[in-house]
């Protein structure tokens, strides 16, 4: 299963070309990222958003990892784009976030990517398990990581 994200394209994340940067596609999947996992959204939040990230949380997460594959460049839309996100691994305190991002209608694939987060211990700085709970939010979303492409495999 999947978890369908809106994030809003920006002016500010289009370059001379017209289109979106590809350091912004990062900044993108954050968002996506945000509203996917942090706990304290609006109403209507997904059930995935449970780690509490505000101001005296006990857990801190950080990106051991990003990979990202641009498929077809993201042109300024006046609707959110949809970000695809599922779980390609989850680990004893680490998982891969995958992603697909798609135009507005769907019918586009613009980038696909992958990230590893860690969750951290806020007090030690070190790394935590992920915790009962997180896997049972996070399970149903579990599914196959992303095949990347390879610079020979094209």
């Amino acid at each position: 299963m999947r978890l369908p994200v809106p994030v809003r394209v920006r002016w500010s994340d289009l370059d001379a070309y017209g289109h979106v940067n590809n350091a912004a596609l990062l900044t993108l999947l954050e968002e996506a990222r945000v509203t996917a996992f942090w706990a304290g959204g609006p109403e209507g939040s997904p059930t995935t958003a449970i780690i509490d990230a505000g101001p005296g949380a006990t857990s801190v997460t950080v990106i051991a990892r990003q990979e990202a594959e641009y498929l077809a460049q993201i042109p300024h839309h006046r609707e959110p784009i949809v970000v695809d996100m599922w779980i390609g691994r989850m680990g004893g305190a680490s998982m891969d976030v995958c992603y697909e991002v798609l135009s507005p209608d769907q019918s586009t694939v613009y980038a696909r990517a992958q990230t590893t987060v860690v969750m951290l211990d806020a007090s030690t700085g070190t790394p935590r398990r992920l915790s009962a709970g997180e896997r049972a939010a996070w399970e149903p979303f579990l599914e196959e990581p992303i095949a990347f492409r390879r610079g020979g495999d094209r």
